[in-house]
């Protein structure tokens, strides 16, 4: 459909389903789930292992074709596992691998399909033996283009960007973009400028979380319960 037609009680209906969703099945199979997190589908959203934490006022995108998987495998116990931190946002279709140590710094934005590990999981010689791992690292305000891959070992420095398509195998600086692969620098972003991150959008979470109501408000109002479902079954040019 191009356009909602659903009544704006019923959006609201969904929406706190959701929200009981994801507190019910998906929070208590994480280490931690903090603040106000918003997950769209999160039936479609797979946790694997653990320990995983995920931080305040997340943003998780899911998708009925495109899950959300944060997986953990690991011969050892107590490892330190998966961390996200605050006001990141994770699109659909990212996959998150650890055997040992992912760290997500605050304002992180995982773009679609962004696959990172920790890991080989297959020896190179000894293909039914476990393959070598490192600590993959990345630091606050990190943005991670469509398809990117995070190999085993990488540090990504405050501010950086990867290009979409990018694999990234070795560390980058802070305030740099890169692409290719293997990813190389390919600009140094001027830090004089400043930055407006995630966590800004957050200052006052009453007011956005009003704002966002509102144009929910305006945007399906006129709707109906009986106009939503001939939408669904007998859909007209322009729906």
């Amino acid at each position: 459909m191009i356009r909602d037609h659903r009544p704006y009680y019923l959006k609201r209906a969904y929406l706190a389903f959701e929200t009981l969703y994801a507190n019910w099945f998906l929070r208590p199979q994480l280490a931690h789930l903090g603040t106000d997190p918003t997950i769209f589908q999160p039936w479609n959203a797979v946790m694997f292992g653990g320990p995983i934490r995920i931080g305040n006022y997340a943003n998780i995108i899911c998708s009925s074709d495109y899950k959300v998987r944060l997986s953990i495998w690991s011969k050892e116990k107590n490892v330190p596992g998966i961390t996200i931190g605050d006001y990141c946002l994770i699109c659909p279709g990212v996959r998150i691998s650890a055997a040992d140590k992912i760290h997500i710094g605050d304002n992180c934005m995982l773009a679609a399909g962004v696959y990172i590990t920790d890991a080989d999981w297959h020896d190179i010689y000894d293909r039914t033996a476990a393959g070598a791992s490192a600590p993959v690292i990345l630091k606050d305000n990190v943005w991670v283009g469509d398809r990117a891959t995070v190999c085993k070992g990488v540090t990504i420095g405050e501010n950086s960007i990867v290009g979409a398509g990018s694999v990234v195998v070795s560390d980058v600086e802070p305030n740099t973009v890169v692409a290719g692969n293997p990813a190389k620098t390919i600009k140094h972003l001027d830090t004089q400028r400043g930055f407006i991150k995630r966590n800004d959008w957050f200052l006052n979470p009453s007011a956005l979380n009003k704002e966002i109501d509102d144009l929910d408000r305006k945007m399906l109002q006129g709707n109906t319960f009986f106009g939503w479902l001939r939408s669904l079954v007998w859909p007209k040019p322009g729906d």
